[in-house]
């Protein structure tokens, strides 16, 4: 079954890609929550209007996208977190607690814009993280793990 997405879906696409999932997925769940339409000939050209209106707005998105993922090769971000004497911390470092780290440094990231190589963090130390900031356009950030 062909269906249009109308927003963003992790694993799957973006907003108005045509993607091919099984019937029961896009009709029990895509369509009746308003994710997905029917890719019928009325909705492509229905998308495809809406996509040429769409592209500049969408150019001027991935150009500061762009300039934004240069500005996050520069920086290294410090996040604190309570940890013992041996360096080991009382529960872990989140892609919550980068967010903010990040929006006190000046930089407006969604959390669930943002990868981390682990599921947690649990020691204190330097690590690497990946923020998605457009649909082709993203930025590995540096950041430390401190004690507070």
């Amino acid at each position: 079954m062909e269906i249009i997405l109308k927003q963003d879906l992790k694993g799957l696409g973006f907003k108005n890609d045509i993607v091919k999932v099984k019937n029961g997925y896009g009709r029990n769940f895509l369509i009746p929550q308003r994710i997905a339409v029917l890719a019928t000939e009325s909705n492509k050209k229905m998308q495809a209007e809406e996509i040429k209106q769409s592209s500049f707005k969408e150019q001027k998105l991935r150009t500061a996208a762009t300039e934004l993922a240069a500005k996050f090769a520069d920086i290294s971000v410090k996040v604190g977190a309570k940890a013992g004497e041996s360096g080991k911390i009382f529960g872990s470092v989140t892609n919550i607690q980068l967010a903010e780290a990040l929006k006190k440094a000046g930089y407006e990231v969604e959390r669930k814009n943002i990868e981390m190589n682990e599921d947690g963090i649990k020691a204190l130390g330097t690590y690497t993280a990946k923020i998605r900031l457009f649909k082709e356009v993203s930025a590995t950030i540096n950041f430390e793990v401190i004690a507070e």
